[in-house]
């Protein structure tokens, strides 16, 4: 549900412009967006240009997250996010006019090692931004594009990013369907109406190279793709939430989220994905979600262990972090990092702890 554009670290970038004040809800993402476009149900995807910006809308994001073995069995997980965010309802206006700003967060994790590194930029400069076709989504040298030649804008891909003590420049390839999330892309996120546009490509396969600590590794596996924007994802009684994208070694996939409210509370669902990518949505009684142990990191108490059944389809796993550490101590800091579990692997973000 990748809805964690970190307001605050937006706000750095506003210049002359006014920031807002705090808000109850995680990073400001449950304040009033009234003047800006808003999310409703039937709306109908068109690709490729739904794979670029809608300045419309207050926040967007590119996110990818890869589960990489070398061949000795060395595990790593890779993130790569590009956030925007209108500072402003109205067209967008060229050059340093350009109220639009722009976050990148970029990740390895291994089994004892965590790196992170963020970017910042103005819009209208050409320092950062995303376009349509040919799809291209990149912040300074980070970038998400698809290769020459290809014929689908997201079926041949090339990723890298890079950090200190880290970096990874990656392959990523797809012959299956997008997955529209929720109710034909109409994610909602709250019982009061809150909702994103929401769609994904579960079914990428990633090889290429993750270099961490100044070695290099030559790597492989499954990876992910999340394509959300919206103007008002949450209410202002929602404190963060936890997300998961999984990869069932039988070819199936599994996104769900739990957005957490101050009440104690929660709004949970999501998505089955078969083997040919058709799904069915995941509602709160279809879903058994309990954390089973923590892990004591940065003055925060945060689940990294987890238990997810989901009787319907005979799913009754555990999932455990590949590396508890996996902590994002960027401008606002999360935890997000590779979960694996007996029969699969995947990614788990959680937020507000």
């Amino acid at each position: 549900m990748k809805i964690k554009l970190l307001m605050c670290a937006l706000w750095l970038l506003s210049a002359c412009d006014k920031a807002p004040a705090p808000q109850a809800s995680f990073a400001g993402l449950g304040s009033e967006a009234a003047d800006f476009a808003q999310v409703v149900p039937g709306k109908v995807f068109r690709f490729p240009d739904d794979h670029g910006p809608h300045e419309g809308f207050r926040i967007e994001w590119w996110y990818v997250t890869a589960n990489l073995k070398d061949a000795q069995g060395n595990v790593f997980g890779v993130q790569w996010t590009l956030f925007r965010n209108a500072l402003k309802a109205g067209p967008t206006q060229a050059g340093w006019q350009d109220s639009t700003v722009w976050l990148g967060h970029a990740a390895v994790t291994s089994a004892n090692r965590h790196y992170a590194a963020e970017r910042l930029a103005r819009g209208g400069v050409g320092q950062a931004g995303a376009q349509a076709a040919p799809f291209s989504a990149w912040i300074d040298e980070w970038n998400f594009t698809t290769r020459p030649g290809a014929t689908d804008a997201l079926a041949d891909m090339q990723l890298n990013a890079s950090g200190k003590s880290f970096a990874y420049d990656l392959h990523l390839t797809s012959n299956r369907p997008l997955v529209l999330q929720g109710d034909n892309g109409y994610s909602r996120k709250s019982d009061q109406g809150q909702a994103s546009y929401y769609y994904s490509q579960p079914f990428f396969t990633a090889s290429g190279s993750v270099s961490i600590d100044g070695h290099t590794y030559q790597v492989s596996g499954p990876a992910w793709l999340d394509r959300e924007w919206s103007s008002q994802p949450l209410s202002s009684q929602q404190t963060g939430w936890d997300w998961f994208s999984l990869h069932l070694d039988d070819g199936k996939r599994l996104m769900l989220f739990r957005v957490r409210q101050q009440d104690g509370g929660g709004y949970l669902t999501g998505t089955w994905i078969d083997r040919q990518g058709r799904t069915e949505t995941l509602h709160n009684a279809d879903i058994q979600l309990a954390p089973l142990a923590t892990t004591a990191i940065d003055g925060r108490t945060v689940p990294t262990r987890w238990s997810l059944k989901i009787p319907a389809k005979q799913l009754d796993i555990t999932t455990e972090a590949v590396n508890p550490n996996a902590w994002m101590n960027l401008s606002i800091p999360y935890w997000e990092g590779p979960v694996r579990f007996e029969g699969g692997v995947g990614y788990l973000e959680m937020t507000g702890y």
